[in-house]
C-alpha cells in the first residue's frame, strides 16, 4: 500500500515527502514540474511527471494500491489569479477534481488537502477561527474554497475521510515564491534600491516549515470525516519589517520605495492571523514566531539561491 503525494516536488510538498519517507511509508509522488523541482524529490520516492488536470492517473493508482492522497499540487502564486483564472482554475478546481475522481474508482478512502488562509477574504476576527464564512477576494483563495467544498462533499457522498489544512504565509528550505523570495531576487539585481508592493504596512502570520509539516501530521489524530484546521504562527509581521530583515542579512541598505495602497495586488490580503486554538486543544504548538521564520527562511533562501 503506498502514499500518494502530488506537488510533491514542490516546496512544501518535498518536505511532506521527506517525513513520509523517513517513517518508512512507500510514497509515490505525481507533479508536472511547474513550480517543482527535479533536485527537491526523495530519492526513495517513485515520480511520476503527470498533470493532474489533464492526465490519465489510472496507471499510478493501479501500480501501487494507493490508500491514502495528500493533495498539495496547485498553483501557489495568489498573484497570477488577477492575470490568468484559467491557470488557477485548471491546476486548482480541475486538478482536484479529476483527482478525487480517480479517489472514487479505486477506493481510496483518505485525502489530506492543503488549503489557504484566503479563503476567509478579509475576515472579520482576527485571530479568525475556522468557523468563520469563506468568502474570499481573491482567485486562488476562491479555487481553494472550491476545492474544499468538492473534498467535503466526496467525504459525504462516497465515504472518504478529508484533512483540510489552511495555511498562513509557510516559509523557509525550497521556497521559490512570495514575499522573501521577492526581495532577494530584487536586492541581487539593485542592491541599492528595494521596490516594496502596497504601503509595507500589511501585517500578516508566518510560519516555518518544519512546523507546518509537524501541525499537518500532528491532526490526522482528528477522528472526524472532514477535518479543518487553521495552521499557523500567534503573531503577525509587517512586509517593511521583512524587508528590514532581509537587507540585515545581505548586509545591504537600500533605500525602499513603495507603490503604494493598503494591497501589494489585486486580491491581496492587508492583514491576517489566523486562529491556531483547534490544533493547539490537540497538543501542537509552533515552535517559532512570525520574525523567527522569517530570518531563518532568509537564511535558507540566501543558502539556496
Amino acid at each position: 500500500m503506498a502514499i500518494l503525494v502530488t506537488g510533491g516536488a514542490g516546496f512544501i510538498g518535498s518536505h511532506v515527502v521527506d517525513r513520509l519517507v523517513d517513517m518508512g511509508e512507500d510514497v509515490v509522488v505525481i507533479d508536472n514540474l511547474s513550480s517543482g523541482r527535479k533536485e527537491y524529490l526523495n530519492e526513495n520516492a517513485v515520480f511520476y511527471e503527470l498533470d493532474l488536470s489533464k492526465d490519465d492517473l489510472s496507471e499510478v493508482f493501479k501500480r501501487h494500491d494507493v490508500e491514502e492522497v495528500w493533495h498539495i499540487a496547485a498553483n501557489p502564486d495568489v498573484r497570477v489569479g488577477s492575470e490568468n483564472p484559467d491557470e488557477i482554475y485548471r491546476n486548482n478546481v480541475l486538478a482536484t477534481y479529476r483527482l478525487l475522481e480517480a479517489m472514487r474508482r479505486f477506493g481510496v478512502k483518505r485525502i489530506v488537502f492543503t488549503s489557504t488562509s484566503t479563503v476567509y477574504g478579509e475576515a472579520k476576527i482576527i485571530p479568525t477561527p475556522e468557523d468563520h464564512p469563506t468568502i474570499p477576494i481573491s482567485i486562488y483563495g476562491a479555487s481553494k474554497v472550491a476545492c474544499e467544498a468538492m473534498i467535503a462533499s466526496y467525504c459525504h457522498t462516497f465515504d472518504m475521510r478529508a484533512w483540510i489544512y489552511r495555511f498562513a504565509n509557510v516559509i523557509g528550505k525550497r521556497s521559490n515564491h512570495g514575499v522573501i523570495y521577492d526581495f532577494i531576487m530584487k536586492l541581487r539585481r539593485n542592491p541599492n534600491e528595494l521596490v516594496i508592493l502596497g504601503d509595507g504596512e500589511q501585517n500578516k502570520s508566518y510560519i516555518y516549515i518544519t512546523d507546518c509539516v509537524d501541525a499537518m501530521f500532528y491532526g490526522l489524530k482528528a477522528k472526524g470525516d472532514v477535518n479543518i484546521f487553521n495552521i499557523g504562527s500567534e503573531d503577525q509581521i509587517k512586509v517593511r519589517r521583512i524587508a528590514e530583515i532581509v537587507c540585515e542579512e545581505m548586509g545591504l541598505n537600500p533605500v525602499f520605495k513603495f507603490t503604494g495602497g493598503r494591497r501589494g495586488w489585486k486580491g491581496d490580503v492587508p492583514v491576517m492571523l489566523l486562529s491556531i486554538e483547534r490544533l493547539k486543544s490537540m497538543g501542537w504548538r509552533p515552535k517559532y514566531n512570525s520574525e523567527s521564520a522569517v530570518r531563518m527562511a532568509v537564511r535558507d533562501l540566501l543558502e539556496e539561491l
